[in-house]
């Protein structure tokens, strides 16, 4: 038990940083990140080392996610987004619009450039791991990261330029 405590000291952080950039809602990313380590420990001997503990980590965080918004959707529908408070500047009123639409377009991109455009941009998580956690190489991380912001440059720019 010991060691497990060590793993989640180590990790947390990691998985909740993941989860953060997959669901950008905080309360989700520590419900999960809490499912997650709860499920490790339980298979904690099935853990075969092919990949980093950290790597495995995010597997069963984003597999624990995915499975909680199939249940969501299944038993609700679509989750209502939640509305933005009004601003007390124009700046920032623009800022928050810029953002919201940027999350839009991302939420209509597919996979796998949605994915690995949220855990770079908003989970810090390097290309070496993004990689990692897709069984693919550092390369292709950074391509297919690369080819999601240049969509979403694109798609602003033609909104914004008409």
């Amino acid at each position: 038990m010991k060691e497990f405590d060590e793993i989640y000291n180590r990790y947390f952080k990691d998985v909740y940083k993941y989860m953060l950039a997959l669901s950008r809602n905080k309360a989700t990313a520590e419900e999960i990140t809490q499912e997650t380590f709860f499920k490790a420990l339980k298979a904690i001997d099935s853990f075969r080392g092919d990949c980093e503990l950290r790597v495995w980590l995010c597997q069963i965080a984003r597999n624990t996610y995915l499975g909680e918004l199939k249940k969501e959707k299944r038993l609700a529908g679509e989750p209502e987004r939640e509305q933005a408070a009004p601003s007390d500047t124009e700046e920032e009123f623009i800022l928050k619009e810029s953002a919201l639409r940027i999350y839009q377009i991302l939420h209509h991109m597919e996979e796998p450039y949605k994915e690995v455009f949220s855990v770079r941009t908003f989970g810090e998580l390097p290309f070496k791991e993004i990689g990692r956690l897709f069984g693919k190489s550092e390369g292709w991380a950074r391509v297919i990261y690369y080819r999601a912001k240049v969509r979403i440059q694109e798609e602003l720019e033609e909104e914004w330029h008409g």
